[in-house]
């Protein structure tokens, strides 16, 4: 959904644009190594690099969203209510 629709941007989303921007940059360039004939070796290495880059985005945002968004659907309960939200905030960063 867009920014639009919810009419919210968190501070982490400034930072997830920027890392997403630098990986496409960084796609762009995997697409000229392996149009110039580059090793694979070379190539899958960048690949990883990217693909670090966007789950690592995917996990702030998550992260971010539990933190900021879910939070407000639990407020005004109180201690063993809120266990389950703590539980779940803390398996996430296993992602």
């Amino acid at each position: 959904m867009s920014k639009h629709e919810h009419g919210h941007t968190h501070q982490s989303h400034i930072e997830i644009s920027k890392r997403l921007k630098r990986a496409e940059g960084h796609l762009r360039s995997i697409l000229t190594m392996i149009e110039d004939g580059r090793a694979c070796v070379d190539i899958a290495q960048q690949l990883h690099a990217v693909e670090k880059a966007v789950c690592q985005a995917k996990r702030t945002l998550i992260q971010d969203h539990i933190d900021h968004c879910l939070e407000h659907a639990f407020e005004g309960l109180t201690g063993d209510e809120r266990d389950p939200l703590e539980e779940f905030k803390q398996i996430t960063k296993y992602l």
